[in-house]
């Protein structure tokens, strides 16, 4: 009997002390930790939030870091793994549309001289999607000395090499002109005083 009550003392214990496993947005959860595939940094869950137009939710979106950054310039001085998830939500974005909003992305937030140098990278990464439906998932993953690694619907599609086109695809988000302004301040919050959106 005593040994019983041990074992539900240190349930109870370890549930008082043990972290929210996830991030509540709406209906769907984030795992407040991650580990990319052929990395060993567990990653934590910095910020997430709606990436909205003309008030229609389009997907949610997630920016795990090695440590909790609430800025666009920490973030981009971190060296390690970075991740951004793309959880869509709105019924579908067709591929000239995606394109369309990442060549508007690069283009805002670079100079000339650095998107000219990047369109090669940017047309490998555009190569990559299709047109994607509510419930599709897109991680963007940055692996030290390998590149940026995309997978949707849980298949890789390839990896795009060179920190820079790295930093210029996080400026889509963080940079001086974002998707969404409210996008970037939920994945710059840093907060976890609050668990459900």
């Amino acid at each position: 009997m005593k040994k019983f009550v041990y074992i539900l003392l240190a349930i109870a214990v370890s549930a008082c002390f043990n972290p929210v496993i996830a991030k509540k947005l709406g209906d769907l959860n984030f795992p407040n930790h991650v580990t990319i595939a052929g990395t060993h940094t567990q990653l934590q869950l910095n910020g997430v939030g709606y990436r909205t137009k003309f008030f229609f939710k389009i997907y949610a979106g997630a920016l795990y870091t090695e440590k909790k950054v609430s800025s666009r310039d920490a973030v981009q001085a971190l060296n390690g793994p970075k991740r951004v998830v793309m959880h869509f939500i709105y019924g579908e974005v067709g591929r000239e549309k995606l394109v369309d909003a990442w060549n508007e992305g690069f283009e805002d937030n670079t100079s000339a001289a650095q998107f000219k140098k990047l369109q090669p990278a940017i047309r490998q990464f555009d190569a990559m999607f299709a047109d994607l439906k509510k419930g599709d998932i897109v991680l963007l993953d940055y692996i030290p000395g390998v590149g940026t690694r995309v997978s949707i619907k849980g298949k890789v599609k390839g990896v795009i090499k060179g920190r820079d086109f790295n930093t210029a695809l996080l400026d889509i988000w963080l940079g001086d002109e974002p998707a969404d302004d409210d996008l970037k301040e939920a994945m710059l919050a840093s907060d976890d005083s609050n668990d459900e959106y």
